[in-house]
């Protein structure tokens, strides 16, 4: 099904081991690393983050730069059919 629906849509291939869940999506720093039934954390500068909305939004942000802080590239697939 994953299939079907990227052959569709615009995707973009973010890396597997970006820290998503424990990055602040506000200041950007990698916290240490916590337990699965963490579902909340407060990062020093003050931000306040659930960790599944978090991670989303790292994703998100990853997935439309160019190139994420790890130096991996993401990579494009189109419509079948239309020009970037």
């Amino acid at each position: 099904m994953v299939e079907y629906k990227a052959a569709r849509a615009y995707v973009r291939r973010v890396d597997r081991w970006l820290p998503s869940t424990r990055m602040c999506s506000d200041c950007g720093r990698i916290n240490e690393r916590m337990a699965l039934n963490v579902r909340s954390w407060v990062c020093p500068c003050g931000s306040l983050h659930d960790r599944d909305v978090n991670a989303a939004i790292n994703i998100k942000a990853a997935g439309q730069a160019d190139v994420n802080d790890r130096g991996a590239r993401g990579r494009t697939g189109t419509r079948p059919g239309t020009a970037r």
